[in-house]
């Protein structure tokens, strides 16, 4: 867009991305001329950028945008771990404790006429999460901007926001896939939870109907310290790209059909129950990327966060965000005339730089509230 070019010729000053409040209509004046939304000809659009945008407040405006655009985008982009996953805040990068509080659920024990009511005590536990800083940063030179008429920005907030959504989907995923197997602080047979009782969701099984319903059984079978029933209903079935078409088969399948036996010779028909389950598919790209050895045929069930979260993924409060800032330029002026243009980039390169911060972190749960089979390449 040569028309940018020209107004960037005179700009009086910088102030980087982030550091003053915009007003909304300016913002969405500039999108829109970006963008010309109103489909208005050239010339008039070159004169409204100059009318509307002053030289002093366009790298703002100009970097607010972007910003607002990749955030935006980003919100866009579908997160689905987010249904089976606790999500949380943090107010700080130490590390963090998850209490777990266990008792007093059990069955109250019969009270005889004038005898004691009895005190049982509670049993506790603590999982540790803390935050981590995860981003990059991006430059454009002076020579990319004057050759490519700015092209070079217009797919800048996309980028941003695709690689802040990628990062936290792979970091959820690595709480509950490892390198080579299902996460080993999380899946087990058995597996010691912080409560201390030895918990068993980790299986061989393959990808059917009736191993899903084997699944269903054993998550339904689990009991707290106490020996309640802790009672999964909201199921959360997650499988790789390679077993989606089996996972969807299953799930929409209204009948089943057993094989003849010397006890039935004919196959009957059997109506699929795990259809009206209200199961929920979910498709993650990254267990084949993330387990290399069977992530291609490995599969998860996880409960309802609400009922009850086997992972969680924390981030830091007022940041939940990606968060898009640029570097002030370092360029003195000689003779004091005009300030330098920031869009010339640095001293040392020409250089203009942007950087993506987002802040996260994770941890494995309760292990009773997701299971985990572990099936041979078929």
């Amino acid at each position: 867009m040569p028309e940018f070019l020209q107004v960037m010729e005179n700009w009086g000053g910088y102030v980087p991305v982030g550091s003053d409040s915009q007003n909304d209509a300016g913002v969405a004046s500039l999108i829109n001329l970006i963008a010309n939304t109103a489909r208005m000809p050239a010339h008039r659009r070159t004169y409204l950028l100059q009318e509307v945008i002053t030289t002093s407040d366009f790298p703002t405006l100009f970097g607010t945008a972007i910003d607002r655009e990749m955030l935006a985008r980003w919100k866009a982009i579908p997160e689905m771990w987010r249904a089976y996953c606790k999500v949380g805040n943090l107010p700080n990068f130490n590390v963090h404790e998850r209490h777990k509080v266990y008792g007093q659920d059990n069955l109250l024990p019969e009270v005889v006429e004038k005898g004691e009511y009895l005190v049982v005590e509670s049993g506790t536990g603590e999982y540790n999460v803390q935050l981590k800083k995860y981003g990059r940063q991006f430059d454009i030179s002076f020579e990319a901007v004057i050759n490519d008429a700015m092209g070079a920005f217009s797919d800048l907030p996309s980028r941003f926001a695709v690689a802040a959504s990628r990062s936290v989907s792979r970091a959820v995923t690595s709480l509950y896939a490892g390198v080579a197997a299902p996460n080993a602080g999380l899946y087990g047979a058995p597996i010691a939870d912080v409560d201390g009782q030895n918990v068993v969701n980790l299986g061989v099984l393959p990808l059917t109907i009736a191993n899903l319903e084997t699944t269903l059984a054993l998550m339904s079978a689990q009991t707290d310290p106490n020996g309640e029933p802790i009672l999964v209903r909201g199921v959360h079935l997650v499988v790789p790209p390679a077993l989606e078409f089996i996972a969807r088969s299953i799930l929409t399948s209204a009948l089943k059909t057993y094989a003849a036996t010397a006890a039935a010779a004919i196959p009957l028909p059997t109506a699929n129950v795990v259809a009206q389950y209200g199961i929920q598919l979910h498709v993650d790209p990254y267990l084949p990327i993330r387990d290399l050895v069977g992530g291609n045929w490995t599969w998860y069930v996880f409960g309802a966060p609400a009922e009850g979260a086997a992972i969680e993924m924390n981030f830091l409060s007022g940041y939940e965000q990606p968060e898009i800032c640029m570097k002030a330029s370092d360029k003195v002026a000689l003779g004091g005339i005009a300030a330098i243009n920031a869009f010339t980039g640095d001293f040392a390169t020409d250089n203009i730089f942007y950087r993506v911060r987002h802040i996260f972190g994770g941890t494995p749960l309760d292990p009773r509230y997701t299971y985990s089979q572990v099936a041979a390449q078929s």
